[in-house]
């Protein structure tokens, strides 16, 4: 524990250094460091998905950088220091984890999640909506408004059902397609569909951010496979056909 803390009190008393001697450093706010927090998060999220260990560990410092920055601006204004941080969640997770530190049992991590969001109710919120970022990216957005309302029984009982109200709304999207309905209605009958698609994604057991960004990840490294192969016999992908391109994509498949 001893090593942990030592670390840590490096990392602020370096934080303290670079508010008052960097120029870049000192210049910033919470305003001006907001967006780079977020590129960070997503830099790590890549780091999880490609499991590289080394670039998670690498990734998890800046974060931690990001986080005793906010904290040394929080202080400097007179709002709160990086104690009242780490307190606050503490006492936050011994609250919410009653059967760690109380004497209510629990079934499972079901359980536990769904008594987390009763929990969220009792320290005053309106509703479990409230916790879900509104900056969020909308396909996270749609998966994390699930998981809350889960929270409070706003479930469908079988897996079954989620996929009925899947070709259903597939139905009804296709119906407004066929029919030449206004932009507007398309639109929301598409919503409607990837909404119920993240649903059943949850039913399965899959976050289906991630298996986007697989998708997107397979989908590219492919691509590139037709644009380096077909180069190397003297052809421009934007002169062949479809045809064409499909046989280097197969071969693209096999070699994985």
């Amino acid at each position: 524990m001893d090593k942990k803390l030592k670390a840590f009190e490096r990392l602020l008393n370096i934080m303290d250094d670079l508010r008052t001697g960097c120029p870049w450093d000192k210049e910033q706010t919470m305003e001006s460091l907001r967006h780079l927090t977020i590129e960070e998060v997503y830099e790590l999220a890549d780091a999880i998905l490609d499991k590289n260990l080394q670039e998670v560990k690498g990734e998890l410092g800046d974060l931690m950088l990001h986080i005793v920055f906010y904290a040394k601006i929080g202080s400097e204004k007179g709002a709160f220091d990086i104690s009242d941080v780490l307190n606050a969640i503490s006492d936050k997770l011994v609250f919410r984890h009653p059967h760690i530190y109380g004497d209510v049992s629990v079934d499972g991590a079901e359980e536990v999640l769904n008594n987390w969001e009763k929990l969220k109710l009792k320290e005053g919120k309106k509703s479990v909506l409230e916790g879900v970022p509104k900056s969020l990216p909308p396909l996270i957005k749609a998966y994390r408004i699930q998981e809350k309302v889960k929270g409070v029984g706003f479930e469908w009982k079988e897996r079954e059902q989620v996929w009925d109200k899947v070709t259903e709304e597939m139905q009804e999207l296709k119906h407004e397609v066929d029919t030449n309905a206004p932009k507007e209605r398309i639109e929301d009958e598409l919503g409607d569909l990837l909404f119920a698609i993240v649903n059943y994604a949850r039913y399965v057991g899959v976050n289906p951010e991630d298996a986007l960004e697989r998708t997107n990840k397979k989908f590219i490294r492919r691509f590139q496979y037709i644009e380096t192969e077909s180069a190397k016999e003297g052809k421009k992908v934007e002169d062949m056909s479809l045809e064409e391109m499909d046989v280097y994509w197969n071969k693209a498949k096999e070699e994985e």
